[in-house]
């Protein structure tokens, strides 16, 4: 059997649907390395579990597969899907002499302004970008790109962590409130307007194999800015068409000369009003918001097992063809607090209950969600 760690804080379903197709691979013993140990029949998913303290911990990642080594030998492969620990699994893997992306790679598709300075040197499109610590550098990046722009930490993931600034004031109060500095910067980017979608791959010994095309609609910096909007994104089922290329192009770019070998990356894609195409930012991972699932029931196949061949044996199960459209309608409450009521889902049952393929509604008394997600979700 070959030892494969996969690394996880926190047993989340939407995490342990890749550990389980891990597990499920010929010859894996998979082994965790989590802060806290999934519980019931989940528990039975890895042969064997180390408890650390601090997940997201360099060291006791390290610390955690040296006590699975001395019980089941060298580890074939370290793995996981969380973007805050793909530096860390690197730095693991460089340890132990594991195969799989390393260090400077990871580091590259972590840090968004590294990112963009090496997609820029390529001669690819990203938006114009500066990490600000100072005021100078604040007022002298805004005398550049004008206002409206956006910031973020240079960590963080999509729009999540991501907001506009329309002036000057807001722009410095943000700095203020961010406590930037030029030990801690915060990365100021142009504000793309325009479609926004996502590009994902399967890649396999530095060629992307498999490309999904999506489209977000509207953007998801639009949907945080205004609460009553229920977010979508869409698959459509031919995305062969010519309005696609550039796409495709800068996306099959972008993966290649950040140097990822084997597993799945997600980018993110602005469409401007004169047709050209940005790219936003791009991970190396599997995309969230759904479009994991949604990716599979496009090509009618299992998308968790997908990754789990293409990190542990660098391999594709045959050819994949697009056979289905999917779409995604995120659902967002009206006003503050805890989820008080939902309504509306018999008469949603009975205009689109034949299409709907999976459905999850908002839990009654959660608190609302401040993520462009939303409490709940229903994909046709």
């Amino acid at each position: 059997m070959r030892p494969v760690v996969f690394a996880a804080p926190f047993p989340l379903e939407t995490t342990l649907r890749f550990a389980r197709a891990a597990a499920r691979l010929d010859g894996v013993a998979l082994l965790g390395v989590v802060q806290e140990a999934p519980k019931g029949p989940d528990r039975a998913i890895f042969a064997d579990l180390v408890e650390v303290s601090d997940g997201l911990s360099t060291r006791q990642l390290i610390e955690g597969i040296e006590v699975l080594r001395q019980r089941h030998g060298a580890p074939a492969r370290i793995i996981g899907v969380l973007e805050p620990l793909q530096v860390q699994i690197a730095l693991a893997r460089q340890h132990f002499g594991v195969p799989g992306t390393d260090p400077i790679t990871a580091e590259l598709f972590r840090d968004k302004a590294k990112m963009k300075d090496r997609l820029r040197a390529a001669g690819l499109p990203v938006a114009r970008h500066a990490l600000l610590g100072t005021r100078a550098a604040a007022e002298a990046f805004a005398r550049d790109v004008g206002f409206p722009m956006v910031l973020k930490p240079p960590a963080g993931m999509g729009a999540k962590a991501t907001f506009r600034v329309r002036d000057q004031d807001e722009l410095l109060g943000a700095l203020q409130g961010m406590r930037a500095s030029d030990d801690s910067p915060v990365l100021a980017e142009e504000l793309l307007v325009g479609d926004e979608g996502s590009f994902d791959t399967v890649t396999l010994g530095g060629k992307p194999r498999v490309a999904s095309i999506s489209y977000y609609r509207p953007t998801p910096l639009t949907v945080l800015e205004n609460p009553w909007i229920q977010w979508c994104c869409v698959l459509p089922r031919d995305v062969s068409g010519p309005e696609h290329d550039e796409v495709r192009r800068v996306g099959i770019a972008a993966v290649e000369t950040l140097g990822l070998r084997d597993g799945f990356t997600h980018m993110e894609w602005f469409r401007r009003a004169d047709g050209s195409i940005v790219i936003g930012e791009i991970a190396q991972r599997p995309p969230g918001a759904n479009i994991t699932r949604m990716i599979g029931l496009a090509y009618d196949l299992d998308p968790y097992r997908a990754w789990a061949r293409a990190v542990v044996d660098g391999a594709i199960d045959g050819e994949w063809e697009r056979r289905y459209a999917v779409g995604c309608a995120f659902l967002r409450g009206i006003g503050r607090g805890r989820v008080s009521a939902v309504t509306g889902v018999k008469d949603t049952q009975d205009a689109i209950g034949r299409w709907v393929v999976e459905a999850k509604l908002p839990t009654l008394g959660a608190p609302k969600s401040d993520s462009y997600e939303g409490d709940g979700y229903v994909i046709v």
